[in-house]
């Protein structure tokens, strides 16, 4: 691996251009540059572990705010349980309308016990849907690289996960997580039925493929497009439009992969993916597999766009309320999709490249929360291992652009 975390994709969408962090160190800091570029920025800390993480990355973004000449402007607002608690639903108006008028969404994580038996439309993750849906953001990119120093953590053989590196692109706002008609009913013998339907137009096939061969043609050059298209009708139109669009970049090797098959193969051989499209049910699946190849999903990040408008960032791993409290989280994947947001939402590269720069730092430097942590290495907690980033940050070299 290189000096610097690189997830090998550049955007495709047009970009816009509560703890305070005092440094502990005894030096006076002056901006790299004046403050030129000013950003408002959504943090919805959530539930569990939620406003753990989001602390330590929002306070990742004011150092690296001082040291680039970035003013930020942080909106703090409730979502999930949170929300529910405080005004008996999942995603406020007042949440969505602060998400929609800023520059870019930082999200910590949602849901947990005390809200698994609410009805549907007053649990956590309805709320997320909502959000998604009100930003009109339709594509999730969840990168999946194996870092060298973390090879050992993985729970498959070195020899298949060193080197992993890939990028999964998922349908967001379509198919079976959205589709009508859904609901309950009874059959002619008074049997109860849940039932779903997974949809998929033709205009929403095309933009995600799309994305995903911009993907590819800045990654390696190889697309698989994952499907049920031997079964499911949605699959072969899915299957027809992706085959079609590939005639737009016939420098980009397509391919096509069954889901049962495609889950196998990504605890095979991982190595033979380099970009992975798929839709909204088979991507949240995948996705998560994927994520536990690389040792922890407590390390990965996620980025979601839409054609305009603010981009949502988060972890993807849920708000794991067992430890929440504990300071038992890992921060990293927050942390990096703070570098996310920095790259893909707002076009600040070299910021996140300092960003990512300093994960790495701090791994090479040998601290580990509980998730990654191996014998010999310091065992910390979350406000320690954010701490050592940003003490990564500050004497990161920023890296040309």
């Amino acid at each position: 691996m290189a000096a610097s975390l690189q997830f090998n994709f550049k955007p495709v969408f047009p970009t816009k251009s509560s703890t305070n962090y005092a440094p502990k160190f005894n030096t006076i800091r002056c901006s790299a540059s004046p403050t030129s570029k000013s950003y408002s920025i959504t943090l919805l800390p959530g539930d569990g572990i939620g406003p753990e993480v989001i602390s330590v990355a929002k306070n990742a973004l004011q150092l690296i705010a001082s040291l680039e000449g970035i003013k930020f402007k942080f909106n703090e607002m409730p979502m999930g349980g949170a929300a529910l608690d405080l005004t008996g639903v999942p995603l406020p108006e007042e949440t969505l309308l602060s998400a929609e008028q800023s520059d870019a969404v930082l999200l910590g994580a949602i849901g947990g016990y005390k809200w698994d038996k609410n009805e549907k439309h007053l649990k956590p993750e309805t709320g997320l849907l909502q959000l998604r849906e009100g930003l009109k953001v339709f594509a999730n990119l969840r990168p999946a690289t194996v870092l060298p120093q973390l090879v050992d953590a993985s729970t498959l053989k070195k020899e298949v996960a060193e080197g992993v590196d890939l990028m999964v692109v998922r349908e967001l706002t379509g198919g079976i997580y959205f589709g009508k008609p859904r609901g309950f009913s009874t059959n002619e013998n008074g049997e109860e039925l849940g039932f779903n339907t997974e949809v998929y137009a033709a205009h929403e096939i095309d933009r995600i493929a799309r994305v995903a061969f911009e993907t590819a043609r800045k990654r390696h050059g190889k697309l698989c497009s994952v499907d049920k298209a031997n079964v499911l009708e949605a699959s072969m139109l899915w299957r027809k439009r992706v085959s079609m669009i590939a005639s737009e970049y016939p420098d980009v090797e397509l391919s096509h992969m069954y889901v049962d098959n495609a889950a196998m193969q990504l605890v095979r051989n991982p190595k033979q993916f380099d970009t992975i499209v798929t839709n909204n049910i088979f991507g949240d699946i995948l996705s998560d597999e994927a994520s536990m190849i690389t040792g922890s999903i407590g390390m990965l990040p996620s980025a979601s766009l839409g054609e305009s408008g603010p981009g949502l960032f988060e972890p993807i791993h849920g708000s794991a309320p067992d430890i929440a409290g504990q300071d038992k989280a890992n921060p990293l994947a927050t942390v990096l999709s703070a570098a996310m947001l920095l790259k893909y939402g707002l076009g600040e590269e070299k910021a996140a490249q300092r960003i990512e720069a300093a994960v790495l730092d701090t791994l090479n430097r040998g601290f580990r929360t509980g998730d990654i942590h191996s014998a010999g290495l310091n065992l910390v907690g979350c406000k320690e291992m954010g701490e050592q980033v940003l003490k990564s940050i500050d004497s990161t070299v920023p890296a040309a652009v």
